[in-house]
């Protein structure tokens, strides 16, 4: 069992992402401190601002975890890490390949190597269901970045190397959800890939009880899942198109097709449900979720 313990340095890569906001308050809630550092200097200000009250429990800094001397210069004195970094669109994936390989691979292998010079407890790396059927970038560089973990977990026992792998989470950055509110909201057309397409999906606060759960309950490497409900990108806007396209506007839809990357029906696991073949949310409890 993992344990966040009172007093103790914690490092959140990526910690200004979507999901890094929500863990940093856990931690603090539960008497950790919090090292976070990220390449996004608008959302640091933003996390700066935010936890102002919190004065000497956090630390912001700016940094890539790709380069030479971030890791080097923040590691020191952490208790546990928190890999939350990573290029995470699967369509960019495919057209920006080095930047996904440099981030996905190249940083987690940085933060592998200086969490093991460090005498760091554990490390806890965040994966995705695209890992499960690799069929394109995005999801090629999770399952190195699994299979890393796993690795270290064998030559270096002394630290504990967890993972946690989940489906969609509503509303992260880049998320479909976020486009298709605004474009409805203003009544304007909405870009479909394949509304027959079923995904995982996930709360952010379920996503974070999970890393926690995780901690709890993993014993090893093996990549730590839920059970997971799914929709269809078709009930998805439905249910957006009911509760956020204006009285009197018509729905206009543009369907375009599957693209490079993308698989028709996820999987959590290599030998686990499809997306399509898992329990479905109703219409009404999506738009309850939205």
């Amino acid at each position: 069992m993992i344990k966040i313990e009172k007093g103790k340095k914690y490092l959140i890569t990526g910690g200004a992402g979507f999901l890094g906001g929500e863990l940093i308050e856990r931690i603090l809630d539960q008497g950790g401190d919090v090292v976070t550092v990220s390449r996004n200097e608008g959302k640091l200000i933003e996390l700066k601002n935010q936890y102002k009250s919190r004065n000497g429990r956090i630390e912001i800094h700016t940094g890539d975890i790709c380069d030479d001397f971030t890791l080097p210069r923040l590691m020191q004195g952490i208790t546990g890490v928190f890999h939350l970094a990573a290029f995470k669109h699967v369509g960019l994936a495919e057209t920006q390949g080095r930047e996904c390989i440099k981030s996905n691979v190249i940083g987690s292998m940085n933060v592998l190597e200086e969490a093991v010079k460090n005498d760091v407890k554990f490390v806890i790396g965040i994966s995705t269901d695209k890992a499960a059927q690799v069929s394109g970038t995005y999801g090629a560089t999770k399952y190195l970045m699994e299979r890393m973990f796993t690795q270290f977990e064998q030559d270096y026992p002394q630290t504990k190397f967890r993972i946690v792998r989940y489906g969609n989470v509503l509303y992260s950055t880049g998320s479909v959800l976020c486009i298709w509110k605004d474009r409805l909201q203003k009544g304007e057309e909405i870009i479909v890939t394949d509304p027959a397409a079923t995904r995982y999906f996930w709360t952010l606060n379920q996503a974070v009880d999970l890393i926690f759960d995780c901690m709890e309950n993993a014993t090893n490497s093996q990549f730590h899942f839920p059970s997971m409900k799914s929709m269809s990108m078709g009930n998805l806007l439905d249910a957006m198109a009911e509760k956020y396209l204006p009285e009197g506007k018509e729905l206009k839809v543009k369907t375009i097709g599957l693209q490079v990357g993308e698989n028709l029906h996820e999987k959590i696991s290599e030998d686990g449900l499809y997306s399509n073949e898992a329990e479905q949310f109703t219409i009404e409890e999506i738009k309850e979720l939205i």
